[in-house]
């Protein structure tokens, strides 16, 4: 595995989806310094502050802003620039936005996926695709099982049925038009909850957590014993990466859904999470504040990772006690000098990769 990434992503143009936001600005940044000729094409972000320019994204890279509800404005940039890899990122990622638009949150999650399929298959440069959707596109029996690749796609909430829904819709282009053994070939990437720093997104658990901190308010939750799957912001993209490769090399053999999620005991609830990003930052008071209006969020959430352990040699690097330390290290460091911000998210990426052997 040593120099696995960067000897092959050096040089290759890679379409990153969504680059602008949290996961995708981490995997955009991990791609520069991987050496990739970075085209990234979403829509301007959405927070402020937010990684994308306080970690300088937009440098060395060709990078537009556009819609990926837009075809002809997506197509006009796959031909223009004639990308070899493509990882769609972009997406509405909020559960509990999705219940107040939901009918944005399937035209992005869905017809957007659809749209990237669309423009990768009318661009003959594209050899290999990966298309992120999310562990909630299962159906959420909330118990315990962890879901397999092989599980059913469903969704309770408008977010959550949308990405089973994208899923679908990758399921179908790869049959239709992705299956040709010399052709471009395409995966899905099914990652867990991702924490890391530089997430300002609403509604999400470590952003409101290191906001109520930094204002010296109270750190409200709303689900304490809700239990999700977390990992670190790289966890996911270094099988992103993988994937990129197997598949330009090897085509349909690793064509098809991949889960990337923590090791068994990471997935904890979210009152714990919350003790100890408040225990390493030194200060913060837990209140437990729900509400019998609140939208239905599932109570259990776990995935098997097995296929990608034993087909991509990929696991899991850092324990959750590690990722929360390097989570709550950046936030720290960019809340104290926030032009520090590109060098931290160098450093991390640089520290994680001397770490996975990557």
């Amino acid at each position: 595995m040593s120099d696995y990434c960067k000897d092959f992503y050096r040089g290759r143009k890679i379409l990153v989806t969504g680059h602008t936001g949290f996961k995708g600005g981490w995997l955009t940044a991990w791609l520069k310094l991987l050496g990739a000729e970075v085209v990234g094409f979403a829509l301007p972000p959405e927070t402020s502050p937010n990684v994308f320019e306080l970690a300088e994204i937009q440098r060395d890279i060709v990078s537009t802003f556009g819609d990926i509800k837009n075809l002809p404005a997506l197509l006009a940039v796959f031909q223009r620039h004639n990308p070899e890899i493509v990882i769609h990122n972009a997406a509405q990622s909020i559960v509990r936005r999705s219940y107040r638009e939901p009918v944005e949150t399937y035209a992005t999650n869905v017809m957007g996926t659809v749209h990237v399929l669309e423009a990768a298959r009318h661009t003959p440069s594209v050899r290999s695709i990966v298309a992120v959707t999310s562990d909630k596109c299962y159906e959420n029996e909330d118990r315990s099982h962890a879901y397999r690749e092989e599980d059913a796609m469903g969704g309770h909430d408008p977010y959550s049925s949308s990405k089973g829904a994208a899923e679908l819709v990758v399921s179908a282009y790869r049959r239709s038009f992705f299956s040709d053994a010399g052709g471009a070939a395409i995966a899905s990437a099914r990652a867990g909850n991702v924490i890391g720093g530089g997430d300002w997104s609403e509604g999400r658990l470590i952003p409101d957590i290191i906001r109520s901190i930094s204002a010296d308010q109270p750190v409200r939750i709303r689900q304490p014993y809700s239990i999700r799957p977390w990992q670190y912001v790289l966890e996911p993209i270094r099988g992103y990466l993988l994937l990129g490769r197997r598949l330009w090399e090897e085509h349909q053999k690793y064509a098809g859904a991949w889960n990337f999620g923590p090791r068994e005991d990471d997935a904890i609830p979210v009152s714990e999470i919350t003790r100890r990003v408040i225990a390493l930052w030194g200060k913060g008071e837990l209140e437990i504040h729900s509400e019998p209006t609140d939208p239905h969020e599932a109570t259990y959430l776990r995935l098997n990772c097995e296929k990608s352990s034993t087909g991509l040699g990929w696991k899991p690097k850092l324990k959750l006690h590690e990722a929360l330390e390097w989570t709550v290290e950046w936030y720290r460091k960019a809340y104290e000098k926030p032009n520090s911000c590109r060098s931290l998210i160098d450093c991390q990426i640089e520290r994680y990769m001397s770490i996975a052997n990557v």
